[in-house]
């Protein structure tokens, strides 16, 4: 537990100390691991530090909430509260059942994650909860698709795998008018490059498995909610309270898939060096973007950094740098499938965000679950998450991948 106000301080300063202090009992300066399910209670009820069980609450979860918290507040307004989890879907799983209710609506984009979407569409569609996908860059669009129902818009900024980028302060404005939450996923973007609650959003989710985390060694997701945000619809939750960080809290007990003490310890270590390795993930995401644009079998690359991207004059506004993710397209699938077989450097692998660079084909790997929905994407589509290797060997590597063969 924190005693420090770190609220004024830098980002790389606020995720290397936040809820971070050094261990009362010894000076450790990193958090203890606290691989303990329960705790000796000082008579019934008698609590200390509010521990009692470890799926209620754990002092190493306890660090990594406060650290993200503090990674995603807005500068000089309430600190959020933060939620960690045993991955990304459990947080989004635990944030829609505490928010929406059989009969509810949600609006998500036409190129969300396919998790997302399968988790929206088919789990939740079975209990009654209706859905719309929407280019989220066309607020017309976005306007037509609200209903009296709607409860949540769900925001990717920018989206996997076509990095779409949208207007997160329009879309809180057309979210609150319609009594809607906004729900931004900030993935992608990381809180180093984006702070969607300091533009007007409710709730930001990551996968906190990917760039957070950062090394590819650990699977966990979280929530950060915006201090005082009432429930859509003013219905309360099942414990009687009537803000969505209650009702999160709530949730999160009842449901149980917390984060584990070591996962969250790696998760917490990888938050340290968030701001360092996004700023190399970003430069190489760059110059392998460059390269690729240039390359005469390519024949579309989408990357926010690029002046040829649609939004990237959006980006430059509402991000502090363009991330280390992009997408580009070949020309057909067997090209495609070519150039993710024969990369060496890029390893083909589903997930993205850790040092080591990744490829993959979104139409048969992480996006197969929206084939033949609104969500498909291109068969020729390629996504990269660039890492932290010496940019120059990234570029050979892609280049030898997407040389011609003999057949071609």
């Amino acid at each position: 537990m924190t005693t420090h106000d770190w609220t004024e301080t830098g980002f790389a300063t606020r995720a290397i100390h936040a809820g971070q202090d050094p261990d009362a009992a010894t000076g450790a300066v990193v958090p203890p691991v606290y691989l303990t399910s329960t705790y000796k209670q000082d008579g019934v009820g008698g609590l200390r530090g509010g521990y009692e069980y470890s799926r209620s609450a754990n002092p190493t979860r306890t660090a990594l909430e406060t650290a993200l918290a503090a990674a995603e507040a807005p500068a000089g307004g309430p600190s959020p509260h933060g939620f960690a989890f045993a991955s990304g879907l459990a947080a989004e799983d635990t944030l829609l059942r505490a928010v929406l209710r059989p009969g509810d609506h949600v609006i998500l984009p036409d190129d969300a994650y396919g998790g997302s979407y399968r988790l929206i569409a088919r789990v939740f569609g079975a209990w009654g909860v209706e859905h719309t996908a929407v280019d989220l860059t066309d607020a017309g669009a976005v306007g037509a698709a609200v209903r009296p129902t709607t409860r949540v818009l769900w925001v990717e900024t920018p989206t996997n795998p076509l990095l779409g980028v949208s207007d997160i302060a329009a879309l809180a404005a057309l979210a609150h008018d319609a009594g809607a939450l906004l729900v931004v996923d900030n993935t992608f973007a990381t809180p180093y490059l984006q702070t969607p609650l300091a533009l007007g959003a409710d709730v930001v989710v990551h996968s906190t498995t990917k760039y957070v985390g950062g090394h590819s060694d650990v699977v966990g997701g979280a929530l950060v909610v915006a201090d005082g945000v009432p429930l859509p619809g003013g219905r309360p939750a099942p414990n009687g309270e009537d803000d969505v960080a209650a009702a999160v809290r709530f949730h999160q007990n009842a449901s149980g898939a917390v984060a584990d003490p070591f996962a969250a310890w790696l998760t917490l270590r990888g938050l340290k060096t968030l701001a360092v390795r996004m700023d190399r993930h970003q430069a190489n995401a760059l110059a392998v973007a460059q390269f690729l644009q240039a390359h005469p079998r390519v024949t579309r690359v989408l990357y926010p950094g690029l002046a040829s991207h649609p939004g990237h004059a959006l980006a430059a506004r509402q991000m502090r740098g363009f991330g280390g993710m992009l997408s580009f397209q070949v020309g057909s699938e067997a090209a495609a499938l070519a150039v993710v077989d024969r990369t060496r450097v890029f390893t083909l692998a589903e997930s993205l965000g850790g040092v080591e660079s990744l490829i993959e084909h979104p139409g048969r790997m992480t996006h197969a679950s929206v084939a033949g929905s609104a969500l498909e994407v291109p068969a020729d589509l390629v996504r990269v998450s660039v890492g932290i290797e010496d940019a120059t060997d990234l570029i050979a590597d892609l280049e030898q991948a997407l040389a011609p063969t003999v057949s071609q």
